[in-house]
């Protein structure tokens, strides 16, 4: 019964032609011959409405099809505009507080129900908010993206030269909480340490082959070298850029030195522009694939499954990355003082 229920529902739907659906069908049932019960049961109504459906004048033509039932249209309609502009200026956490807010602007009392419907119409989605560095400046990062970025990557997709990403990321053997489709709340052991796995890598977005150096020590000026010089030997003959942030053990003098010996050149994002890096999305699916709601027993363990997580980026993930590793920039305009009194 449920079967065919769900199987009606995708025959009809839920929409305002679902009756004249019906009808339609019950009559053009009649007609090949088909039983009144049998009818019934296909279309999900009974002996009598399928009765209903066939009587009167034979065939559908003629037939007035245009929907004439009432729908009440909700008072807030009237202030759509209005209330849109305010939740899109200081938007709500929760529908309880759009409700009130909607109170406030329009007199109008609403259930939260009946608020998130609306809001959902109107193109209003519960979307989790993301943070960006305060000190970031847009107007840098688009001049970067646009004058610096955005050649060298046309140069990588045409001409053949490498252009690299390059980032290091510090995973420390503690508990990362995500959330699990379940029938109950799971605990996930805390870890027993606070070791710290390290892995400086640089990303091809283009091949979407990443070298790394992993380490439980330190990432220094030392270790930023001996990468550049696994790059110089990895793309022998090619022009290399490597696009990486203003870390101190990578923007030194060292470094400077053994990139140019290497013919290496150093592309050095904008100050807090970690949205212009595309290795980050790489970290956060390391993250997601091999530690949230995940237990290490030793710290072997938890090195172990970073380790092979990462080795699998050149193999079995590659397929993965090719959603996730796009020149898809993301962009943000500075928040106004009344926003920022918002966030606060």
């Amino acid at each position: 019964m449920a079967s065919m229920c769900y199987e009606q529902e995708l025959l009809f739907g839920n929409n305002a032609m679902a009756g004249i659906k019906r009808k339609a069908l019950a009559r053009l049932m009649s007609k090949a011959g088909v039983e009144k019960k049998k009818a019934a049961a296909v279309i999900g109504v009974s002996v009598r409405q399928v009765y209903h459906y066939v009587q009167g004048e034979a065939g559908l033509a003629g037939e007035d099809y245009t929907d004439v039932r009432y729908r009440p249209v909700s008072a807030l309609e009237e202030y759509a505009q209005k209330i849109v502009s305010e939740l899109v200026t200081y938007p709500p956490s929760t529908a309880k507080e759009a409700a009130t807010r909607i109170h406030a602007v329009t007199g109008l009392k609403r259930s939260p129900t009946q608020v998130r419907a609306f809001m959902h119409k109107h193109g209003l989605r519960p979307l989790k908010t993301a943070q960006i560095p305060a000190k970031a400046n847009p107007q840098e990062q688009e001049r970067f993206l646009t004058d610096e970025l955005e050649p060298r990557i046309e140069k990588a997709r045409k001409n053949g030269q490498v252009l690299l990403f390059m980032d290091a990321a510090h995973f420390v053997w503690q508990v990362y909480l995500g959330v699990l489709w379940c029938l109950q709340r799971i605990f996930v052991p805390a870890a027993s340490g606070r070791q710290r796995i390290n892995v400086l890598g640089a990303l091809d977005p283009i091949t979407k082959e990443l070298i790394k150096i992993v380490n439980r020590t330190y990432v220094t000026s030392t270790t930023v070298c001996e990468l550049l010089s696994m790059i110089a030997e990895k793309y022998k003959d090619r022009i290399i850029t490597v696009v990486l942030d203003n870390a101190r053990y990578q923007k030194c003098k060292l470094v400077s030195e053994t990139a140019a010996s290497l013919n290496i050149e150093l592309l050095f994002l904008p100050t807090y522009s970690p949205n212009l890096n595309l290795i980050e999305r790489l970290w956060r699916l390391v993250k997601k694939e091999c530690l949230y709601s995940k237990y290490y027993r030793t710290s072997n363990d938890f090195e172990a499954g970073i380790v092979d997580c990462i080795e699998q980026i050149n193999s079995t993930k590659k397929e993965r990355l090719e959603t996730l590793i796009t020149f898809n920039f993301q962009h943000f305009e500075p928040l106004s003082p009344e926003q920022t009194l918002r966030a606060a």
